[in-house]
């Protein structure tokens, strides 16, 4: 169904409709006004324009996680009517603020970051669903080479990386990754404050509103606390990281703190690392440019992160391939 019949066929059809700002991926998103209720349409439909497989999957990942997280106490969309097949989905409206919106605005960042923290472990403490894909080291590894591999090292070092450059590299993130591997967590993969939402008159955990968790697997927590805190799109200042950790580990209480202060550098190396790269990938493939504005922030939270032990692979890797000079976004034109 083509997205004026599925909007008609539920009381949609006389809707206004307002764009909203895209994000990275393909999807995009309406806000509609008029109709029965407030709603969103997610229209996941242009996933084969960008060589990815049909947004079914896609969208009935959405669909099962979005019950998951509503049966535990969170808060996320209500789906209103659904054509997987098609891409389409029709979504409660959480509201147009975000905690990011806010932050921009000026808003303080302590009870924001605190109140996502506390939801976070909320989210953590409890069992994953069945089905969830791995987001642990094979995965992290073959993710982390599609950007920075295939993208970021032709852009910068002016060649493909040679079958033992590659080999070295996956060795370095499954060695980092390896002692952390078998949490067994829900893991978000994209928690930060543009897709979560203020929502006051809910209680307790259910308090921040969380979008964009169709990608979520099963890993290592630390992972969600390194995408709230270290962002990559703004800056997070140390007292608001400290002051968030805090309360994400006082309401898990039974969590090894060095453990996860080691598990947390070794899934922020991996993930700054492969975000810096994918900031290239979005210029050079997708025409994105202005991304490339975060590469400086991403590639001093991985030298904050290579400081740890716990890095250490991935570390000696870089020291012996990629010098410092060359740690940055890469320039217009590929080097001689």
């Amino acid at each position: 169904m083509s997205l004026d019949p599925f909007l008609s066929a539920h009381g949609f059809a006389a809707a206004a409709r307002l764009p909203l700002p895209g994000d990275a991926g393909h999807r995009r998103y309406l806000r509609l006004t008029g109709g029965p209720r407030p709603a969103l349409l997610m229209d996941g439909s242009a996933a084969a324009a960008v060589g990815l497989p049909s947004a079914e999957a896609d969208l009935r990942a959405f669909i099962a996680i979005a019950g998951h997280l509503q049966g535990i106490g969170l808060s996320a969309p209500e789906v209103i009517a659904a054509d997987p097949p098609a891409g389409l989905l029709l979504l409660e409206d959480l509201g147009e603020d975000t905690h990011a919106s806010l932050l921009d605005a000026g808003a303080d960042p302590i009870p924001l970051y605190a109140a996502a923290a506390e939801t976070l472990a909320a989210l953590h403490e409890a069992p994953p669903p069945a089905g969830l894909p791995a987001w642990e080291g094979e995965a992290m590894a073959r993710t982390a080479a599609a950007t920075f591999l295939d993208w970021w090292w032709p852009a910068a070092l002016g060649r493909d990386p040679t079958p033992a450059e590659r080999e070295a590299f996956r060795l370095a993130i499954r060695t980092m990754l390896a002692p952390f591997e078998g949490a067994g967590a829900f893991v978000h993969r994209d928690y930060f404050p543009a897709n979560l939402l203020p929502l006051p008159d809910r209680p307790g955990s259910a308090s921040v509103g969380i979008i964009d968790f169709q990608d979520a697997g099963h890993g290592h927590p630390a992972y969600d606390l390194v995408s709230l805190l270290q962002d990559a799109r703004r800056d997070v200042p140390q007292a608001v990281r400290r002051s968030a950790t805090e309360r994400y580990l006082a309401a898990r209480p039974s969590i090894d703190r060095a453990a996860f202060t080691a598990a947390t550098a070794a899934m922020a190396a991996q993930r700054h690392l492969r975000v810096a790269a994918l900031w290239v990938r979005l210029d050079r493939r997708d025409g994105k440019p202005h991304y490339l504005a975060h590469g400086p922030r991403c590639w001093r939270l991985l030298d904050e992160a290579l400081k740890h032990p716990a890095t250490a692979p991935l570390a000696a890797f870089l020291d012996q391939h990629v010098p410092r000079a060359l740690r940055a976004n890469p320039r217009m034109e590929p080097a001689a």
